[in-house]
C-alpha cells in the first residue's frame, strides 16, 4: 500500500490550495480516506475524512474553508482549502487505515 500526497506550497493568508492524494495497492473505493496535518509544536490531528459512501466529517477549526472529495476512479483523495490562515500552516497527511503518506508542507505566509 502507497500513498503519495502532492499539492502543498507556499500561499498567502486569504488563498487556497488543493492537496492530493494518490493511493496505490488498497481497494481505493471501499475505504475510508482521511487528511490530518501536523502544525509546528503540535501534534498531529484529524482534519477531514470521507467514507466509502461519500460522508464527510471536518475538524471545527477548518469547517466552511476546506472541503474533502474523492475520485475512485483515479483512487484519489482531495482536500480543498480555501480562506486559508497562518494557522493552518502544517504537514498535511493523507492516512487509510493503518498506512500514513509522507505528507506535503503548506504554508500560509505573505
Amino acid at each position: 500500500v502507497q500513498l503519495v500526497e502532492s499539492g502543498g506550497d507556499l500561499v498567502q493568508p486569504g488563498g487556497s490550495l488543493r492537496l492530493s492524494c494518490a493511493a496505490s495497492g488498497i481497494r481505493f473505493s471501499i475505504n475510508r480516506m482521511d487528511w490530518y496535518r501536523q502544525r509546528p509544536g503540535k501534534e498531529r490531528e484529524l482534519v477531514a475524512s470521507i467514507t466509502s459512501g461519500g460522508s464527510t466529517n471536518y475538524a471545527d477549526s477548518v469547517k466552511g474553508r476546506f472541503t474533502i472529495s474523492r475520485d475512485n476512479a483515479k483512487n484519489t483523495v482531495y482536500l480543498q482549502m480555501n480562506t486559508l490562515k497562518p494557522e493552518d500552516t502544517a504537514v498535511y497527511y493523507c492516512k487509510v487505515a493503518l498506512i500514513w503518506g509522507q505528507g506535503t508542507q503548506v504554508t500560509v505566509s505573505s
